[in-house]
C-alpha cells in the first residue's frame, strides 16, 4: 500500500492508474478505524481495481463544543488495518494541505434540505463541513465510485444530493451498518463509553426494533414513537431526536409503505447514532 500526504504526489500516482484504465474507488474516513470502515474497503475492493482510503480529521465538521481535539488519531494502526484489508493507496493529508489558506473565509459547500433537521438541528454547520471536505476529496481523487456507511444515514443522503446536484461523475454506494454481536452499531466514538454505558448502549438498537414491531402491528406512528422515546429515556438515554421519515428524509406521506427510523442519543457525553428501515402496514 502506498501512502501519500500531499495532493501533488497522490494525483501523480492516480493519473498513471487512470491512464492504465483502472477503476478507482474512494473510502473517506477520519481514521480510528474499526470493522465498519474495513467493510467499506472490502466492498470497494469488489467494485474497483484500485482502492483509495483517506484519513483526515476534518475540523470544519466539528462544532465549538465537540470533540475535535480529543478525536483519536491512530494513523499507524489504521495504516496496518487498511493494508491487511486490501487497500492500495492511503491519502493522509494534514489540515494545511487541504485548507492551505486557513479556515477563516473558507469557501464551503452547502447541500440544502437534507442538511436540515435531525443531526443538523443540534450540530449547525456540520454537514456544510462534510459536504466541503467530501467535495475536495472527490476533486483531488477523481474516483469512479465512493463508499459510505449507512449508519450515518443523513450524511449519506447529503452525499447523494451533492453528487446529483453538482454532476460529479461518481457512483455512491451505501454499505450496511456493521454491528457488534450485541447489536451496537460500530462507531469510533464507542470508545468514549465507560463499561456501564457500553453495556447499556445496545438498548438503542433494540429500542428501534421495538418501535418497528409496533408500527408493523398498526400502532400509529406518533404513539409508537412516544412509547419508544419513554422506554429509551427510562434506560438512561438522552435523546437528541427520534423520528420516522421517508427513505429520502422527506416528511412521511400518509400512504407510504417504506420508511426510515432514525435516532441520535447520548449516554453520558457520547453521542450514538442508529437507524432502521421499516415497512409500514398497508
Amino acid at each position: 500500500m502506498q501512502t501519500f500526504h500531499t495532493i501533488a504526489a497522490l494525483r501523480q500516482a492516480l493519473t498513471k492508474a487512470r491512464a492504465a484504465g483502472l477503476r478507482i474507488a474512494l473510502v473517506p474516513t477520519m481514521g480510528n478505524l474499526h470493522r465498519g470502515h474495513l467493510a467499506l474497503v472490502e466492498e470497494a475492493r469488489r467494485r474497483a481495481d484500485l482502492v483509495v482510503a483517506s484519513i483526515f480529521v476534518n475540523p470544519i465538521q466539528f462544532g465549538p463544543n465537540e470533540d475535535f481535539a480529543r478525536y483519536p488519531r491512530t494513523l499507524d494502526d489504521d495504516r496496518a488495518q487498511l493494508e491487511s484489508t486490501g487497500c492500495d493507496v492511503l491519502f493522509a493529508p494534514d489540515v494545511d494541505t487541504l485548507y492551505p489558506n486557513g479556515l477563516d473565509g473558507l469557501t464551503q459547500v452547502r447541500v440544502p434540505i437534507v442538511s436540515e433537521g435531525l443531526c443538523a438541528a443540534t450540530r449547525p454547520g456540520h454537514f456544510d463541513g462534510v459536504a466541503t471536505v467530501v467535495s475536495l476529496l472527490f476533486h483531488i481523487v477523481g474516483p469512479d465510485v465512493a463508499l459510505f456507511g449507512n449508519k450515518d444515514y443523513q450524511q449519506l443522503a447529503v452525499i447523494h444530493k451533492l453528487v446529483a446536484d453538482l454532476h460529479f461523475p461518481i457512483e455512491i454506494v451505501g454499505v450496511a451498518t456493521v454491528r457488534d454481536a450485541d447489536g451496537l452499531a460500530l462507531s469510533s466514538r464507542n470508545g468514549y463509553l465507560d463499561r456501564e454505558q457500553r453495556e447499556r448502549a445496545p438498548l438503542l438498537a433494540r429500542g428501534l426494533h421495538s418501535i418497528a414491531a409496533r408500527l408493523a402491528q398498526g400502532v400509529p406512528a406518533a404513539q409508537a414513537l412516544a412509547q419508544g422515546r419513554a422506554t429509551l429515556e427510562a434506560q438512561g438515554f438522552v435523546l437528541d431526536y427520534l423520528e420516522l421519515r421517508a427513505p429520502d428524509l422527506a416528511p412521511l406521506d400518509g400512504d407510504a409503505r417504506q420508511a426510515i427510523l432514525l435516532a441520535a442519543a447520548y449516554l453520558g457525553t457520547t453521542r450514538l447514532l442508529d437507524n432502521l428501515a421499516v415497512t409500514l402496514p398497508g
